[in-house]
Parts: structure tokens; sequence; C-alpha cells
């Protein structure tokens, strides 16, 4: 594992590693599905108005560019979705894991225009968190196992991850667009 300066770190993690919780609460479950169902318009509204060379500029050197980060967004929540609802229709199934890297690398990143994944990821959104609205306290606790980590993550602390998840990207697609200022 490499050790990052500090100012790596930040560029890195805008809004810090993620951490899971120890024990949530109801409230704080929905704080998590207010983030996620907040994504879409707050990334929307922060890519608007950019032209090529701001969706082609990375976050950081050696980072992903705007482009790229918006694209990323649908495809991991995709993954995300399909997580959950395998969570709640298997019992603690094994996930296909897949490359985010090289996904981000496909034509279909480097050609499609910004608009059709910031639609992707409204849908999708609209979906989800009517899904984990639904959700009972047992479901919360129901799991997968990702194969590289050989662990259950629960439904919950998924929740958790992808509401960080989102506010990390958010924070990469910030410090573009408020180099425009």
């Amino acid at each position: 594992m490499s050790i990052l300066s500090t100012d790596e770190e930040r560029l890195r993690f805008p809004v810090g590693r993620f951490m899971p919780p120890d024990a949530v609460t109801p409230a704080e479950r929905e704080r998590w599905i207010g983030e996620i169902a907040a994504l879409p318009a707050q990334l929307r509204a922060l890519v608007e108005g950019m032209g090529e060379q701001e969706l082609d500029t990375p976050y950081r050197p050696q980072g992903w560019t705007v482009r790229q980060v918006v694209h990323h967004l649908p495809d991991s929540h995709m993954n995300a979705y399909v997580r959950v609802k395998l969570a709640l229709t298997e019992d603690r199934p094994t996930i296909k894991p897949y490359d985010e890297a090289r996904w981000a690398e496909l034509a279909d990143t480097r050609a499609t225009p910004v608009s059709v994944s910031l639609t992707l990821v409204e849908a999708l959104h609209a979906r989800w968190v009517a899904l984990l609205r639904a959700l009972t306290p047992d479901q919360w606790k129901r799991a997968f196992v990702h194969p590289e980590h050989g662990r259950p993550m629960t439904i919950e602390t998924a929740t958790a991850l992808y509401a960080w998840h989102s506010r990390h990207h958010l924070g990469h697609v910030q410090s573009v667009a408020a180099g425009r200022r």
C-alpha cells in the first residue's frame, strides 16, 4: 500500500476515506438514502455548463476526468442496486466484481455525452431510493459477499458506502468546477 501525501490524500479522497458504521440508527439510514437521492441533481448542477475541455479535465494528476466520473457513477451504482436486489432475494449471494478502471476506458465512456449518464443515474436512483425506503428492519441486515473481501456486507453498510461514494465523486467534480469560478 502506498503512502499518500496529505495533498494527494485530499485530492483522491475529498470527503475522507469510507469508514463502515459500527451501529446504525434509522435516522442514519434515512440520511444515507437522502444522499443517494440527492446525487443526480447535484451532479447535473455541477456539470451543467461545462464545456468539453472541462469534462475532459482530470480531478487530480493520474485521476479520472469529469467525464469518466460522470459515466462511472451509474456504472457503479447499477452494480450496487443489483447487489442489493440479490441480497434481498438470495441467501448471502456472492456478487460479481468488475474492473471499474477498465470500464472507465471503454468506448461508451469516451464517446457518450454525459447527458446520457445523468439521465441514467436519475432513473436508477429513483428506483434504488424507492427500494431502500421500503426495506424492513430485517431486510437492512441481509447481505451479499464480495469475493475480493470474503465477508458479508449488509445492505445497511452498502447503503452507507454508496452514500459516501456519491459524496466522494461529487467532491472530485466540485474540484474541477471550482477551478472555473
